[in-house]
């Protein structure tokens, strides 16, 4: 019977590095079994893009990509936004919108980088595969980066949709409200929210403030 990480390598793109994975000892150490599926699932296809680019699971190993598991999850990239709130996480892979799906705790969770939040949604990577292929559309915003794709053209690698207005601010799910951005700038951007509105009482006034 084919399983669900099987399925999902089957509608997914072609891979994005034609190396085979190479995560780091330390990193399968500290995931545990999940690190050992999440390779299985890189020995697929290190690295793709699925459902017309809204999930793009990163590679590993391959520096030539525009990200890899290994740089990605560095912490003075962008999670050095985030303080020590991040520092266990390992991220293998984003929506369209840029929240992230990662490993913590011996669990997959998801994190919102505008809220900082996170949520456990699988026990493991298998389970992962079967709630994307199982509800996509919400799972990874297809709905949407279709619509800005059929209005604006392809969404380019290693580029994600950002809200021209926040979501946390309000801001309209929307093709009206989202404009293309490099996924790291993006990263940094969110980050920079967070730290302005988390310590903040619900119905504070925000004045957001945009640091070069």
């Amino acid at each position: 019977m084919e399983t669900s990480l099987e399925r999902l390598l089957s509608v997914a793109g072609k891979p994005l590095c034609a190396e085979p994975p190479v995560m780091s000892q330390q990193s399968l150490f500290d995931t545990g079994r999940l690190g050992e599926s999440l390779i299985r699932l890189l020995q697929g296809k290190n690295g793709f893009y699925a459902f017309e680019s809204a999930l793009h699971v990163f590679s590993s190993g391959c520096r030539n990509a525009t990200q890899d598991i290994e740089t990605w999850n560095e912490y003075d990239l962008w999670k050095k936004g985030y303080g020590e709130l991040l520092s266990n996480y390992l991220f293998f892979a984003e929506d369209a919108f840029g929240v992230q799906f990662g490993i913590y705790s011996s669990r997959v969770i998801r994190f919102d980088p505008e809220s900082g939040e996170s949520e456990e949604i699988a026990n493991d990577i298998e389970e992962w595969a079967e709630i994307i292929l199982a509800d996509y559309d919400y799972q990874t915003g297809y709905s949407l980066a279709h619509q800005w794709q059929a209005k604006n053209g392809a969404l380019q690698e290693g580029k994600r949709l950002l809200p021209k207005v926040p979501f946390i601010l309000g801001g309209a799910y929307e093709v009206e409200n989202l404009y293309a951005e490099d996924t790291l700038e993006g990263m940094y951007l969110r980050a920079d929210i967070w730290r302005q509105i988390h310590d903040l009482p619900d119905g504070a006034q925000i004045e957001l403030k945009v640091i070069e």
